[in-house]
């Protein structure tokens, strides 16, 4: 307490040593400079308001080796721009900037045969191959790299000798094309460093509080606690990345970028225009250009050029070489993708600078989620040993293996299964109870709040992302058209106009394009669900054939012949997985074809809708067979000589263990199987897709060596359209195993933990070493993925809540016990005996020479044949659909509190958006103000405009004031002026309507 009382002192007496005047002559002197400076304290202060630090981001943060604001370590004191410091030994000191344009310095293959213009892109195409020497492709060519260079890129054309007839045509994107295009495409660019002009002299309460925190944060107390915090941050500076290597970036405002207002912007910095951006803008010219006359709607896109074979590859390059340093690709190769790295912090800010922001926050996703699994991956490891640890005083499980009852149990099939003694299945039940105990219960209802915890967190985490890469308040309407898009309403005549572009564009027909389009789609879907669904059907049919065939009988394998509801078991599982695999690639190609004919405007919402398409059809494709044995199998099979049966066989009967380790076993085979075949899908497909197009370019015996980056770049595999989507789905997959049958499976946490933490590596090492460079794409959040996260979650609730109350027996042994007081003869009484007359068809020549077999389940002998359920049974069912009501509400209450308390964005970070975008406003209109002020003066005109009527106008008119656009500054006044109400109330009456709209 008096530690605070002192700090609170100091910073009063601090706060008022800043705000007294030196002297009057200072005082004076500062006046003359307050309204020049003014401008500089907020862009200051921002800087410094950029420093505090978030608890979320600290805990959770996957950001931390650099770009994160939880982070501790100093940025860098060198911007973009700036001259280059020194160390003690004469090496310069990496920045930010110099790492992102070290490749292109290096590396002299990565520039045109002057050494001065950079290669943005990249074209290729064969002179050896028959469709690219026909009259109509050269045709197509001329035209196409004309109407490039007509939209002023510049291109510069190489055939090397020894390529075997490889053309490539490199273009450069000037200035003046890089200025056009980052307008167009509202680019956010950083604006100049406030920090290399004088300091303001004005300080208000947001610095202040900014010094003081860092004036006394260096107070040190010897106590525990901060004991404690040291030892934590130097284990954790074990695990951060090297700063020296990656550098914090510097905080900058950015704004969008205008022509009109380019002297706001650092453009004299190196890396103003990154090597991301330039290839951005040449594929958005790429992707609109025609290569025919005019007549051909669809004749445009470089996409349609290769399709055609005119060109075989379109592609930017990568940095440099993974085995020649000085290339950011070179860096992270060997600092992130290597797999020894792989309890290291991820570079995020140099991943999004090098392949963009989709893939970056594809990344930051997958390393928090993979942080987020690391307290899920505890508790169940914990409630797992804990099983694993009172297996043998386990009752029900004891009874089974000391069970010495002369009445067998009933047949598990007709014909060929004999009579079985209980006692047999002794080791089922001791593995079944590892999953089925009361940390089962424990382990789902954590697991459901875990899942809340998730989502919640991740939206705060995101939110920080996309603050921190200049992409809050970016709308997906902003996106321009797709060119496929445009090309397919190329002959519609009606046109809209689109609030947020301004612009005029077509019109999807309702009822002859959209709805036919629609129910088309619908109908397909429908009917691939119902193939999958017809699968697992087929699937269950195997079994119950399986189970009546002869050659389990005859078979010399004792574990078949005597446990054949288990080998059926596993080797249906085995022929799942496979019908899996196969229907996966043809529900992606339906998925593309069908989501292309809904015409979709912009590639964000064709992502989306073909995502949730095959995402739909994978999840019945996956997890129908799971859904079947959780709820279905087992459950409504009848009694012996009344079996329901199915085409003429009797149903599936549950394991001798239960229900429960047959679904165990098939999330284990499921879950781990398809992680282990994905990994080497992975790894190995790129490297095949890549020799075989060498071999299909230069063939067999020839090889494609030239140490030409372009060259090289063109050996490896072009990143496809969808290159994220198999990795979202891969990791989303694994999310409903680990929250929706988590109650069944309590490891899954701690495999997908596993597997994540070298998936993300591999994946890393993926996309660096097999693919070519990606075009980087402009995404604000993980998009449909965190809808369907948010589906999953929910249905987690439900579905562990049923596995919990019909799947495992936990809800008859709680009934058992408060009824007796005990489980003792718990075994027993879930038993009921049966005539062996009723059976319907007995075993053949059976051995068992009793009258009587014991079936599981609560049965009530009546008369003759006749049996009924008895009241227990009863008991028993009403205990778990309460169980069920209780469970889904307590959860659901959980989960809203945990909604509740954890707000979408924390408050300091709403804070520091509101005021940047004050921040920048001001520094817009000063700037404004002040070139305005210099042209009257150079005209002679010396009239002071009235800035305080700026005030006045509302929030809209002042950010449109502030951006001037298409206004000068009399008409800025006059509106201003307008605006003011009459200080007369019998004046003349003030226009209701206002003054007119600003045109935007």
């Amino acid at each position: 307490m008096y530690r605070y009382l002192v700090e609170v002192i100091c910073y009063l007496m601090y706060d008022v040593a800043l705000r007294r005047p030196k002297n009057n002559s200072a005082r004076g002197k500062r006046n003359t400079e307050k309204a020049a400076q003014e401008k500089i304290g907020d862009i200051h202060a921002m800087s410094v308001l950029s420093n505090y630090q978030d608890n979320l981001s600290q805990d959770m943060n996957t950001d931390r080796d650099n770009g994160s604001e939880a982070s501790t370590r100093a940025a860098e004191e060198v911007g973009c721009g700036q001259p280059q410091l020194t160390k003690p030994n004469g090496k310069p000191v990496a920045n930010h900037c110099s790492i992102v344009m070290g490749g292109i310095n290096n590396n002299p293959s990565l520039t045109f045969n002057d050494g001065v213009r950079s290669i943005d892109y990249v074209l290729v195409w064969e002179s050896g191959r028959n469709d690219a020497t026909t009259p109509e492709a050269y045709e197509q060519r001329r035209i196409f790299e004309q109407n490039l260079e007509h939209d002023g890129l510049q291109l510069e054309r190489e055939e090397p000798e020894g390529l075997y007839g490889l053309n490539f045509v490199k273009i450069h994107v000037p200035v003046d094309v890089l200025r056009d295009y980052s307008e167009i495409l509202k680019l956010r660019m950083p604006m100049k460093d406030g920090s290399q002009l004088r300091k303001s002299g004005r300080t208000n309460a947001i610095l202040n509080a900014a010094l003081y925190i860092s004036k006394f944060s260096a107070v040190k107390t010897s106590n525990f606690i901060d004991r404690v915090e040291a030892t934590w941050d130097k284990f954790i500076s074990k695990i951060r990345v090297d700063p020296e290597l990656f550098p914090e970036r510097r905080h900058r405002l950015t704004a969008i970028y205008s022509k009109d207002k380019e002297y706001l912007f650092d453009t004299t910095s190196e890396c103003f225009w990154t090597p991301s951006i330039r290839s951005r803008i040449v594929q958005f010219i790429l992707d609109r250009k025609k290569f025919s006359k005019p007549g051909d709607d669809f004749a445009f896109g470089i996409n349609r050029l290769i399709s055609n074979c005119t060109y075989s590859a379109a592609y930017p390059l990568h940095d440099g070489d993974l085995k020649t340093p000085g290339s950011m690709r070179y860096l992270l190769y060997t600092e992130w993708a290597a797999v020894s790295k792989c309890l290291k912090y991820q570079p995020l800010d140099y991943v999004k600078d090098y392949f963009g922001v989709k893939i970056g926050l594809y990344f930051a996703w997958l390393g928090f989620y993979t942080h987020m699994l690391i307290p899920a991956s505890l508790v169940g490891l914990i409630c797992f040993i804990y099983s694993a640890a009172t297996v043998y005083s386990n009752k029900p499980s004891e009874d089974i293996c000391n069970y010495n009852s002369t009445i067998k149990m009933c047949p598990q099939c007709d014909y060929f299964c004999e009579f079985w003694d209980l006692k047999a299945t002794c080791l089922q039940s001791r593995i079944t109870y590892l999953f089925d105990n009361s940390t089962t219960v424990f382990f789902a209802i954590f697991m459901s709040f875990w899942a809340a915890c998730f989502l919640e967190l991740w939206k705060r985490y995101s939110a920080e992302m996309t603050h921190r890469w200049d992409l809050t308040g970016f709308d997906v309407y902003e996106e321009h058209p797709r060119p496929q898009y445009l090309a397919r309403l190329a002959h519609v005549k009606r046109r809209q106009l689109n609030v947020v572009t301004g612009e005029n564009e077509p019109m999807v027909p309702f009822w002859r394009m959209r709805l036919p389009a629609t129910l088309m789609s619908f109908s397909v879907v429908a009917l691939l669900v119902l193939l999958a669904l017809a699968t697992v059907l087929g699937v269950v049919l195997y079994r119950m054939s399986l189970l009546g065939a002869a050659v389990l009988r005859h078979n010399d394998n004792v574990l078949i012949t005597y446990s054949p509801i288990m080998f059926t078991t596993a080797t249906a599982a085995c022929i799942n997985l496979c019908f899996i695999f196969l229907f996966n690639y043809i529900y992606q190609y339906l998925a593309e074809w069908l989501t292309e004919k809904e015409l979709l405007r912009t590639q964000t919402e064709f992502d989306d809708s073909l995502t949730l398409k095959i995402y739909l059809l994978q999840f019945v494709n996956y997890y129908a067979s799971i859904f079947y044995i959780a709820f279905f199998k087992g459950k409504i099979i009848g009694r012996p000589g009344e079996y329901i049966r199915f085409f003429g066989h009797r149903q599936e009967e549950c394991a001798p263990g239960g229900c429960l380790l047959e679904l165990s076993i098939q999330l284990a085979i499921i879950m781990v199987g398809k992680q282990f075949i994905n990994t080497i899908v992975e790894m190995m497909m790129p490297y095949l897709l890549s020799w075989w197009n060498i071999i299909r370019t230069i063939g067999r015996k020839r090889q494609l060596k030239s140490p030409l980056q372009w060259v090289k770049d063109f050996k490896l595999v072009d990143f496809p359209n969808m290159g994220l989507f198999p990795e979202y789905l891969e990791m989303i997959l694994q999310y409903g195993f680990v929250t929706i049958f988590v109650a069944a499976f309590p490891l899954a946490p701690l495999f997908a933990l596993i597997n994540n933490v070298l998936e993300m590596r591999l994946d890393a090492r993926k996309f660096l070493t097999c693919f070519r460079r990606p075009v980087p794409q402009r995404v604000t959040d993980i998009g449909v993925w965190y809808r369907i996260l948010d589906s999953i979650g929910k249905l987690s609730v439900i579905t562990n809540g049923f596995i919990i109350a019909f799947t495992s027996e936990f809800i008859p042994r709680l009934v058992y016990a408060f009824t007796h007081g005990s489980l003792e003869q718990y075994v027993n009484n879930t038993l009921a005996d049966f005539n062996i007359t009723v059976l319907e068809h007995p075993p053949l020549n059976s051995t068992y020479g009793g009258t009587m077999c014991s079936f599981p389940g609560y049965w009530d002998y009546k008369n003759g044949k006749d049996y009924a359920h008895s009241t227990w049974y009863w008991h028993i069912i009403g205990a778990r659909l309460a169980f069920v009501v209780v469970f889904e509400n307590v959860v659901a209450l959980g989960t809203i509190i945990v909604k509740w308390a954890i707000p979408d964005m924390s408050g300091e970070l709403r804070d520091r958006i509101r005021r940047e975008a004050y921040v920048i406003n001001s520094y817009i209109l000063e700037e404004t103000r002040a070139r305005s002020q210099a042209g009257r003066d150079s005209q002679g005109d010396t009239t002071e405009p009235n800035w305080n009527h700026i005030a006045s106008l509302s929030g809209s008119d002042f950010d449109l004031a502030a951006h001037g656009d298409q206004e000068d500054l009399a008409e800025l006044r006059e509106r201003a002026a307008a605006a003011r109400p009459p200080p007369d109330p019998a004046g003349p009456p003030v226009d209701p309507a206002g003054p007119p709209p600003a045109p935007v």
